[in-house]
């Protein structure tokens, strides 16, 4: 163990040499600064510290050249230097190039979710493909992001290029990163339309409708609580009338007789349509939309505004019951807001 002191010029100047070797002596006021003395005399300021794994001993400057208080001060500064990941410089890789590798490490998603990232990725920056990732400048990929239709999928693009450089300067394949600070794309937050009192004129609009496939697929969006796509693909096998379940999810009363009422054919689809299942009948709900005086609403609109307002509930039953509460207060002419 190094023997400990207040470090002194006094001391240190007068400390003796050892015959052979070196001696370590260890600073009270900084318990992190410590000298060595060699056998010629030679007093060198150094703090121990171990970086990753190995412990390393790290110079600071030889006394008296450097004072006490000037390698006290370096002691921060030193053992955070220490501790920073070193820079690897690579060698040059095309956008290209960096895209395969930051697929390869960092994306992690299913088959058809990184097929869909990566046929984005071809339609928006194909551009930049065989240009060096360290040649690429901001005007570049202003214009790349300028040339995306909608703003929502401009920001998930820009967000992603960010990454991807973001990526390659940690892995030392870029230097400085000169699109980490572009502005952000102002998004145009759509408002959903739909309250209470639309809720009642949309279910006169739906009572309506002619097809009594699409007036009950219509009704389920409010009844089901479940989205357009989970609701279009209802199968039969999949209800449990005894039970009021569909699936893991419970029904409420208005979807159990809205259900049994419906003819139970060949077909394993509750809603049949052209090529087996009713798919996306969005022309059929414009016209209803259109009819309760909301065009802007989509029929996920009403999914939100369902979930929105529904009391959660862990235990089933419970949660069935305030399905029943919340479709008896839409229903309701006395409850609107």
């Amino acid at each position: 163990m190094a023997h400990q002191f207040f470090f002194n010029p006094y001391i240190l100047d007068n400390l003796p040499a050892p015959s052979a070797g070196f001696d370590v002596v260890q600073d009270i006021s900084e318990p992190n600064l410590r000298m060595y003395i060699t056998s010629r005399g030679v007093k060198t300021f150094f703090v121990r510290k171990r970086v990753h794994g190995r412990d390393r001993r790290i110079i600071i400057g030889k006394y008296p050249d450097m004072d006490i208080e000037s390698a006290r001060g370096a002691v921060v500064s030193v053992l955070n230097a220490a501790m920073q990941k070193p820079i690897v410089r690579r060698k040059k890789l095309s956008f290209r190039q960096i895209l395969d590798l930051y697929l390869e490490n960092r994306v992690r998603r299913n088959e058809d979710s990184k097929t869909k990232l990566v046929r984005a990725i071809n339609r928006h920056f194909s551009s930049l493909f065989d240009k060096n990732i360290c040649d690429i400048t901001v005007a570049d990929v202003n214009a790349v992001i300028a040339n995306i239709s909608g703003p929502a999928i401009a920001e998930r693009m820009q967000e992603l290029i960010q990454s991807v450089f973001k990526y390659a300067e940690s892995a030392g394949y870029l230097k400085n990163n000169t699109i980490i600070d572009l502005p952000k794309i102002p998004q145009n937050r759509r408002v959903r339309p739909l309250n209470r009192f639309g809720m009642h004129r949309l279910i006169s609009a739906i009572n309506n409708v002619e097809s009594d496939v699409l007036r009950a697929a219509f009704f389920m969006l409010i009844y089901g609580f479940a989205p357009k796509s989970r609701v279009f693909s209802m199968q039969w096998e999949d209800l449990d009338f005894n039970l009021y379940m569909w699936g893991d999810m419970p029904l409420s009363d208005a979807a159990v007789v809205l259900l049994q009422d419906l003819p139970q054919n060949s077909s394993f689809w509750v809603f049949p349509g052209r090529g087996g299942r009713l798919t996306d009948p969005r022309i059929a709900w414009m016209r209803v939309a259109k009819s309760a005086g909301i065009p802007d609403l989509t029929m996920d609109d009403v999914y939100k505004f369902m979930m929105r307002n529904l009391r959660w509930a862990p235990d089933k039953e419970d949660l069935r019951a305030n399905m029943n509460t919340l479709i008896e207060e839409i229903t309701s002419t006395d409850s609107y807001i």
